[in-house]
């Protein structure tokens, strides 16, 4: 079928009403559980072809988070569903107020390559829990799993509510030429802006979910010992290719040996005297994101790391130390395995160095000390991120997971899922038994008692 005809064809479908039940929309999530565990295996062989991914990352990180999406979704479905009474004034005396959960219609999903199951379907589930039919677009980066995606929908779901289209740039581009009610796309800012330039044409709202340079800061207070853990996993995990993936260290100068040995410590536990060839290691997508990468090693000082193999276009977890703004690790997301380390001595530098670029999409903080915590917390932007911690905080249902200026425009995981695929339609239910005169000109004592109620 043609772009321009699934897209009408979908389009009829919505206008039947069929989505909108909440029997409808269930069916459609236990579809779609059912669906990921009958491909279980095929799914993490996939993800293995094109990423190297091990078993344990593809469920922890793909699988597993998706059902635990659609757990949530089903679970708080029909309370979701409600029309939700809000507050009247005085002034709508004798009526009621509601919002109504009403679906957008036909949605577009464009989904990356770094997590190409996961970053697929998150948002469907959202998208499909709203009432909205989908065309999801996955990347031709990650060909096995997108390939995959195509057979297990084509099998489970009709096309008229849920359909894949493969290609590449020129087909992403076709698909942005269509009228979709919502655009969802996860993925670069740069091509972030040209799904926004094409959706303005016919004013079609749009969730972008980018990325951006997202800083780790260690404080010389902080739990040297679980940072170094905690931030060589949230690095290194998808070896680095995490839109939330710490991008860059600042540590203060008093701790920094410490922590660097340690960190250097933690890879080792991880993964080994040798990468490379570690099963539980992924690989980069690609030569030209291989080449990028390997660019950005000249930069610094190695201090671990940097060993590659082009074969199998891997490259070690690895740090660079002596690094400033002005080096071209800095300049971009690295998307890899690659941490760049700069040094503080005064927290007011970090908040003046991170407010002086891009909001990030994320922001981990380590120190034991509240008072700086909430300094961070209210003196920097960004779109989320975790104390103590780096990564953990996108695996909450209960939290919106999105970024703010550059690193993205609205939000989704669990409820906030189905809000991004809902517009929230305001009603007033009036009552005919009675008619305030006041509301009309030229009533005596009107305006007065208006003015009254309107302060």
């Amino acid at each position: 079928m043609r772009i321009h005809d699934l897209v009408q064809h979908q389009r009829t479908f919505y206008y039947t009403e069929s989505t909108k039940p909440f029997s409808f929309r269930r069916e459609q999530l236990n579809n779609l559980r059912n669906m990921i565990e009958e491909h279980e295996q095929s799914i993490i062989e996939a993800l293995y072809k094109d990423l190297h991914k091990s078993e344990f990352e593809s469920y922890t990180t793909e699988i597993g988070f998706l059902y635990s999406e659609i757990t949530s979704a089903l679970k708080n479905l029909k309370e979701w569903m409600k029309p939700q009474k809000v507050k009247t004034p005085l002034t709508h005396a004798g009526s009621k107020s509601y919002l109504y959960q009403e679906p957008y219609g036909v949605t577009l999903i464009i989904a990356p390559w770094n997590y190409p199951f996961q970053l697929a379907l998150a948002p469907v589930i959202g998208a499909l829990a709203a009432g909205n039919t989908v065309v999801l677009k996955p990347s031709e980066l990650t060909p096995e799993t997108s390939s995959l995606l195509k057979e297990m929908v084509n099998k489970w779901f009709d096309p008229a509510v849920f359909a894949v289209v493969e290609g590449d740039a020129e087909v992403s581009q076709e698909l942005l030429e269509q009228r979709f009610d919502l655009i969802f796309f996860t993925g670069s800012v740069p091509v972030g802006k040209i799904v926004m330039e094409k959706a303005s044409r016919h004013l079609t709202p749009v969730i972008l979910e980018l990325g951006g340079k997202s800083p780790t800061i260690v404080d010389e207070d902080a739990n040297l010992d679980l940072a170094a853990k905690r931030i060589a996993w949230g690095k290194f995990t998808n070896a680095g290719q995490t839109c939330i993936a710490p991008d860059y260290l600042y540590v203060q100068r008093s701790v920094k040996p410490e922590l660097l040995s340690k960190l250097k410590q933690a890879i080792k536990d991880l993964y080994g005297e040798d990468p490379l060839y570690n099963e539980e290691y992924s690989h980069i997508v690609n030569r030209r994101h291989f080449d990028r990468l390997s660019e950005y090693l000249n930069d610094g000082e190695l201090i671990a790391g940097g060993e590659r193999d082009e074969d199998i276009t891997a490259i070690e977890p690895t740090i660079l130390d002596h690094i400033s703004w002005k080096d071209a690790v800095m300049q971009d997301e690295i998307f890899g395995p690659i941490l760049p380390v700069l040094t503080f001595d005064d927290l007011g530098e970090v908040v003046a160095e991170v407010r002086d670029h891009e909001k990030p999409l994320a922001l981990y903080y380590f120190s034991e000390n509240e008072e700086k915590q909430e300094e961070i917390l209210s003196k920097l932007s960004f779109g989320g991120g975790c104390i103590n911690d780096t990564l953990f905080h996108v695996a909450n249902p209960h939290l919106p997971f999105g970024g703010v200026g550059q690193s993205g425009v609205g939000s989704y995981h669990g409820k906030a899922s189905f809000d991004a695929f809902t517009h929230s339609k305001g009603i007033v239910k009036q009552t005919t038994k009675f008619d305030l005169s006041i509301r009309y000109p030229g009533r005596k004592h009107g305006l007065k008692l208006i003015k009254k109620l309107l302060k």
